[in-house]
């Protein structure tokens, strides 16, 4: 199989700059790119050593052009720090077959979705929230499905899509959002929802009436919140078929 047949070659349009360590890039794939909301795209950079591949939850929806990533950069890793240096105009390589089943669940008959994630793990829940909106513009969702979003940060920077999640929650029927911040003391302005997304889970599921037999349940981000709030769900009565997770990094282990 020849490179062409495994690999697009796509160019950076834009990109945002969030915070010193937070970006957003936009990519024109190079040729055609289908997906499902939820799934990751494989992306690469060329170095002398060979090519160094990650995958990457995409933000954009399956109707958009483009592709858009939000990035954290991991000063040890093996790609970030590449990535962190490249600019419109600059190549990438993704592979053309996307991946992943952390998809929005439409068959099980629970149509309540809490989606909890840390910083850039609201990626897929970005791009459920844009195809359902874009669904919904056109007729093609009635609303049956209702998204009850808890994204967590040490600071409100570092929420990159605020803006565009809470207009979108004030405009349908279908969609709640509450961003926390886990050091308040460093933003005396701040008058949102504070504590780690594990703290307040039980606080929003309670409020917003969401119980396991309707409800299903997915973790996207930091290991650390993901085995917390399984274990909060565990105990309020999500069975393991009702909660989905998608981890995006292994934290080093610390040797004695």
């Amino acid at each position: 199989m020849s490179a062409s047949d495994t690999f697009l070659r796509a160019t950076i349009t834009k990109r945002t700059e969030i915070s010193n360590d937070l970006w957003v890039i936009r990519v024109d794939p190079g040729g055609p790119f289908a997906f499902t909301a939820g799934q990751y795209a494989t992306l690469g950079v060329a170095t002398a050593q060979g090519l160094v591949e990650r995958a990457y939850s995409i933000v954009s929806s399956p109707y958009e052009r483009e592709l858009e990533f939000y990035f954290e950069l991991v000063h040890d890793g093996e790609l970030t720090p590449l990535l962190y240096r490249r600019m419109a105009g600059d190549a990438l390589t993704i592979r053309k077959r996307p991946k992943g089943r952390f998809l929005l669940d439409q068959s099980s008959g629970r149509t309540n979705h809490l989606l909890l994630c840390t910083v850039t793990g609201i990626a897929p829940f970005i791009s459920y929230a844009r195809t359902l909106k874009k669904e919904w513009d056109e007729g093609l969702f009635q609303g049956d499905h209702r998204l009850f979003l808890i994204q967590g940060a040490s600071h409100a920077i570092e929420f990159a899509y605020r803006d565009e999640i809470e207009a979108l929650a004030r405009a349908v029927p279908w969609l709640k959002y509450v961003p926390t911040i886990s050091r308040p003391w460093d933003e005396p302005d701040w008058r949102g929802e504070t504590g780690r997304v594990d703290d307040v889970i039980r606080k929003y599921a309670d409020q917003w009436s969401l119980d396991a037999a309707h409800t299903t349940a997915y973790l996207c981000g930091h290991p650390e919140m993901l085995e917390h709030g399984k274990g909060i769900l565990r105990r309020h009565g999500w069975e393991k078929d009702a909660v989905k997770e998608e981890r995006y990094f292994i934290p080093t282990p610390v040797h004695a």
